[in-house]
């Protein structure tokens, strides 16, 4: 019989990658309310809790690292999967091969901040704020370049101007969360959580949108079977 390809479809992982980290940490802030170690409030605009705290305490500690660690993993193989679904789709720019590797510092950065969460010491409190801060940079870039090399396909180029529009928007938030430090720091202490919250749902939602274009793409694992 002669060889014939079959193609497992990927955007359930790209999904799953997506989905986990966003999930989890409404889960663990539901469970932290619960349990008493929050207040109810809507941390978007109430800038009532941070994300860490949400993981830090009673089930939601475990909840958090049993699963933020799975979905390091996850980042992980979706970054790299990216570079290859990008060479699939012809959209061969410059910055493709950085990819995984931005992805890869980036989930590692994740894994490492998850780790350290819960713990008191000078130590883990700078491998949080290293994580937290390569985490969120890294995947932008990422982000940004994925974005920049669909805008160029012609197929593709309107959504990935679409996802360049959700890249300046985390943008965006991120200057205005750097102008409020430095010019009314007192204020922006009251409310720096709530924008470690919208920044999350930013670089989630990119993700999300990315996960629907594998599908709509059709992009598949190739393999080969007698």
């Amino acid at each position: 019989m002669r060889n014939a390809r079959i193609g497992v479809p990927l955007w359930w992982l790209a999904m799953a990658a997506a989905l986990t980290p966003l999930v989890t940490i409404h889960v663990t802030f539901a469970v932290s309310i619960l349990e008493g170690y929050i207040s109810w409030c809507v941390p978007y605009w109430d800038s009532c809790t941070s994300i860490s705290r949400t993981g830090r305490y009673g089930t939601a500690y475990f909840i958090f690292k049993g699963t933020m660690l799975p979905a390091a993993i996850l980042g992980i193989l979706f970054w790299f999967l990216n570079s290859r679904w990008l060479l699939q789709l012809g959209a061969n720019s410059r910055g493709r091969h950085w990819i995984p590797w931005l992805g890869f510092v980036a989930c590692t950065s994740l894994a490492a901040y998850t780790l350290a969460l819960g713990h008191e010491g000078d130590g883990f409190n700078l491998t949080r704020r290293i994580g937290v801060v390569l985490y969120f940079s890294l995947t932008y870039i990422a982000q940004l370049l994925i974005s920049s090399a669909l805008r160029g396909h012609p197929r593709w180029h309107r959504s990935g101007k679409h996802l360049l529009w959700l890249c300046e928007l985390a943008l965006a938030v991120g200057i205005l969360s750097v102008i409020l430090t430095a010019v009314v720091p007192d204020i922006y202490s009251q409310m720096d959580d709530a924008f470690e919250w919208i920044l999350a749902l930013l670089i989630n939602t990119h993700a999300i949108w990315v996960a629907i274009l594998w599908r709509q793409s059709g992009f598949r694992a190739r393999l080969w079977a007698e």
